[in-house]
């Protein structure tokens, strides 16, 4: 179970040059903390709703504070820091939580691969079946009950699925796995609407034998784990 020791906590007042957002602690100071999201974040952003963060003790942060968590205004918990979806998944994994990708004997992260200068997310191998290459995306965006990725136009997502595709004419496995850190999401389906060309590489993608699996998560302040498998709208 990923997160220990639980979270401080806070109101968001902004979120502003990507990267930082202030909040308002409960003994009314203000502090800056880093946001570790490259999205756009569109449907996350709450100002005067409540955000967990973590703490670091390297004096060489310039922000000692990280933001994982923040409360909707319709009481769902959303996870913000996108870089914690692959140990969600290595744990779940490692776990048998995810039944489609039991049965390896090794685990292996940001191992170099394909044509484009990438590295996957997850790696799973065994010497009786071929290597499973996984990549891993944090979905976060509700719209309208519906969930989607990505939040923005992603040229890296599109390149990601283009290798997955490639691996899979090599004879390898090649996951796309949706990591739901947003309790109110229930399916999960590509935001046409935001990135044509992605949603079209995903259809070609799941046409080629790429496997588009998504995963939600149990949140809260103490605590973070994969428990079930959620619908993938195609």
């Amino acid at each position: 179970m990923i997160f220990t020791p639980p979270f401080e906590q806070g109101k968001l007042l902004r979120r502003y040059k990507r990267f930082l957002a202030d909040v308002l602690l409960d003994d009314g100071s203000e502090i800056t903390i880093h946001c570790p999201n490259t999205g756009s974040m569109r449907n996350c952003l709450f100002p005067g709703e409540r955000v967990w963060f973590s703490t670091s003790d390297n004096p060489k942060r310039k922000y000692a504070h990280t933001w994982e968590q923040a409360s909707s205004d319709e009481g769902h918990i959303i996870g913000i820091n996108t870089g914690r979806a692959n140990a969600l998944a290595a744990e779940a994994i490692e776990a048998g939580v995810i039944s489609e990708l039991t049965g390896y004997d090794r685990l292996r992260r940001e191992v170099k691969y394909g044509s484009e200068n990438s590295r996957i997310d997850l790696l799973l191998e065994s010497e009786d079946k071929p290597a499973c290459y996984i990549e891993v995306k944090s979905c976060t965006l509700l719209e309208q009950g519906q969930g989607y990725f990505p939040d923005a136009v992603t040229t890296r997502g599109q390149k990601h699925l283009r290798e997955l595709m490639e691996m899979v004419k090599q004879g390898h496995r090649a996951v796309l796995l949706f990591v739901v850190q947003h309790t109110g999401i229930t399916t999960v389906a590509a935001a046409r609407h935001i990135d044509p060309e992605y949603a079209e590489l995903l259809t070609q993608a799941h046409q080629a034998g790429v496997e588009i699996l998504a995963y939600s998560c149990e949140l809260s302040p103490s605590a973070a784990k994969l428990i079930k498998s959620c619908p993938v709208k195609l």
